[in-house]
């Protein structure tokens, strides 16, 4: 049946360049949108005849590139997919309903590559049937359809395909048959063709970064494997958590990297777990994103993924949420034994890019307020979901972030340093994190401060420990989950924590974000704003969108300080820190998560530091009504804002005899025992 489909939507396509029916402008639309389709097609037929790993590796580069080029910065002025030109010939309805159809036909090519036959029907369908509406409003008007009845098309398809195309999500994450990704990674890795074979975009940088760990010594190749497993590993171990009950890992990563990801599969294979490895989506019916969530290649053009990130405004309403919570419940049934033995993903960033000066587009589509309330209210719900089958207090996950060769010319000699980085002397760091911590628990609060334009004046409120012998407030955080080492953290108290937090500029999520200001009060967000934009009106969309994700207001979800001094020096010496990740970033200073605590949804689970000390801040006010009112308790999201050393003028505990105990002071720690942190510092200008 969907061969039959296949074949007809294919043939019915080939005819579209041979007609003549619509308005030129229309038909020009039509007719260039199935010439990319049938470049699918034929595409289809060239993998599934196994070309793939019989052609010269210069046609795989020739075909990869040719299915991305329309919509790479130098062409995306003249591409449909840009919203702008085609509001520019369409006006601005019809030009956004129909850009949005050309992405939606962009996001089918990893299909072809997969072999999903389903996948790619539905996306030309789509496309047929919108054509069709054109052309019966042609024949029977000599006008065009109504814009209503085009999103009544654009609306149904999203509607009667969420469920397929859910239970093929959680399958891909869930199930280790799905193991499409895993073949290649486990087959021949000796040159770089293999890069073509996913079906994402491959540029030079994929094939440098391949070269590169190819060229490490085995040992060294090893050792980041290792690293990358062992602190997935001993995250289970660190949060009590029993590792035995898993059967799987997902491993995220970049193209480039699969070299490494070949030997940590083994490792996880000797941890008792089979790896999935899915593809971060990019279609309207599997979720779009500007943060790639799974495997990934190249990204052809953020401005592109920008444009496209709230398509869904074109269909989202009330019902369309229900269907998709409903597809959600039902897809977790079907694979509920492969998720309660789930673990939890381990992640491979990469940074070094260069940060994408974006421009919002108004022809591009946006969520309505109402829109972002529905949005808020389905992650909302889609988390409890999730819990209920995912356990938060049964899973874990861990994070490690390598450089790509964007990053400049000395790319293999920061690929080094950050290797060291991240295998730094966890012990040394967990002695002078102790002593922080042991300073931190005489408190009742913490005063953070900036200086040099710095505008930051927190006060932090700690829990009470009614037991400081066998009590504390922050986990001293060394290589597990976050890698690398160099944190202590801990979920502040909501009442009495205010203030504002203030950085003059910082990436968050691939997002720069200019003098960004916070103010805080009762632990809640009650203003921000930013300096990206002219209109202050601009500036508080784009924080609202980009860090609230739309909510009215956030919790402090988390208080830490960062004491990784040496990533923060090798970040000043290449002048590389607007390209640092958020997981190296947030360890050189002291940070501010906004949203849900690092205790989410596993606050009942008891944990220790390494002295035997129970962690006793895993809630706070919101997160402790879960039990009464989990849509309430819950935010779902929580994003890092770093305050570097060089704009730090203090960090001070009060204690409840009102003593102030400085822990740093112009940007260098003062405390007896961590005199060590400061040597990195010695040679910079701070």
């Amino acid at each position: 049946m969907v061969n039959e489909r296949f074949l007809l939507a294919g043939e019915r396509i080939g005819e579209i360049g041979k007609e003549n029916i619509l308005q030129p402008k229309y038909q020009a639309y039509f007719v260039k949108t199935a010439r990319f389709l049938e470049q699918l097609c034929e595409n289809w037929v060239f993998v599934e005849e196994g070309k793939l790993k019989q052609s010269p590796l210069e046609e795989l580069k020739k075909r990869n590139k040719a299915l991305y080029e329309d919509i790479l910065p130098e062409n995306y002025g003249n591409s449909y997919g840009n919203p702008a030109y085609a509001a520019g010939i369409f006006g601005r309805e019809y030009g956004s309903i129909l850009s949005f159809i050309y992405a939606e036909m962009r996001s089918l090519i990893p299909y072809v590559f997969e072999q999903r036959m389903e996948n790619v029907v539905r996306g030309m369908e789509l496309f047929l049937e919108v054509y069709g509406s054109f052309c019966c409003a042609m024949e029977e008007s000599g006008g065009l359809p109504e814009y209503e009845a085009l999103k009544e098309i654009a609306y149904w398809y999203v509607s009667d395909y969420t469920r397929q195309a859910t239970e093929e999500k959680l399958k891909d994450m869930l199930d280790a048959e799905s193991d499409f990704a895993l073949r290649i990674i486990e087959g021949d890795l000796s040159n770089e063709r293999y890069l073509y074979y996913f079906g994402e975009y491959v540029t030079e940088g994929e094939i440098q970064t391949f070269r590169h760990l190819k060229s490490l010594p085995e040992e060294t190749l090893q050792k980041m494997a290792d690293t990358y497993t062992e602190g997935y590993r001993i995250g289970f171990l660190i949060g009590n958590k029993d590792i035995t009950k898993k059967k799987t890992v997902n491993i995220r990563y970049c193209l480039g990297f699969e070299p490494m990801i070949k030997k940590a599969v083994e490792n996880f294979k000797k941890m008792g777990l089979a790896s999935t490895i899915y593809r971060a989506y990019n279609g309207i019916l599997q979720g779009k994103s500007m943060n790639r969530n799974g495997y990934y290649g190249a990204i052809p053009n953020k401005q592109f993924d920008f444009d496209h990130k709230e398509d869904q405004g074109l269909v989202l309403d009330k019902k369309l949420v229900q269907v998709r919570l409903e597809a959600m419940k039902e897809g977790f049934e079907i694979y509920k034994e492969k998720a309660a033995v789930f673990g939890g993903p381990a992640v491979v960033e990469t940074f070094g890019e260069t940060p994408p000066d974006l421009k919002e587009k108004p022809e591009a589509l946006h969520l309505s307020e109402a829109q972002q309330k529905l949005t808020v209210e389905y992650m909302s719900a889609a988390g409890q979901i999730q819990n209920q089958y995912i356990k938060g207090e049964e899973r874990s996950f861990t994070i490690i972030a390598f450089p790509v060769p964007e990053i400049g010319e000395n790319f293999a000699e920061i690929f080094d340093e950050v290797i060291r980085i991240n295998t730094l002397d966890y012990q040394l760091y967990q002695r002078m994190q102790q002593t922080i911590i042991d300073t931190l628990d005489k408190g009742k609060y913490v005063l953070v401060k900036g200086m040099r334009g710095n505008k930051t004046n927190l006060k932090v409120m700690l829990h009470h420990l009614e037991n400081p012998e066998k009590q504390t407030n922050f986990e001293n955080c060394v290589a597990d989950v976050n890698i690398p080492v160099g944190e202590v953290f801990t979920s502040p108290l909501l009442a009495g924590t205010e203030g504002v937090l203030h950085v003059s500029r910082v990436y968050l999520n691939g997002l720069e974000y200019k003098n960004i200001a916070v103010t805080l009060k009762d632990g809640m967000v009650e203003d921000y704003t930013c300096e990206n934009f002219d209109s202050p009106e601009e500036n508080r969309k784009y924080v609202k969108d980009n860090v609230l994700y739309h909510h009215d207001t956030l919790p402090l979800g988390e208080f830490a300080i960062g004491t990784n001094t040496t990533a923060f020096a090798v970040a000043r010496k290449y002048k590389m820190e607007e390209k640092l990740p958020i997981l190296i970033a947030e360890k050189t200073g002291p940070h501010f998560a906004l949203g849900d605590t690092c205790y989410s949804h596993a606050e009942d689970v008891a944990v220790y530091n390494p002295d035997g000390k129970e962690i006793i801040a895993r809630d706070n006010e919101c997160s402790s009504i879960r039990k009464e009112d989990p849509a309430k308790a819950y935010y779902n999201c929580h994003t890092d804002i770093t305050i570097p050393y060089d704009e730090l003028g203090e960090v001070s505990v009060v204690t409840h005899e009102d003593e102030v105990i400085p822990i740093i002071e112009e940007g260098r720690f003062t405390l007896s025992g961590c005199e060590e942190l400061n040597i990195p510092l010695e040679n910079l200008q701070i």
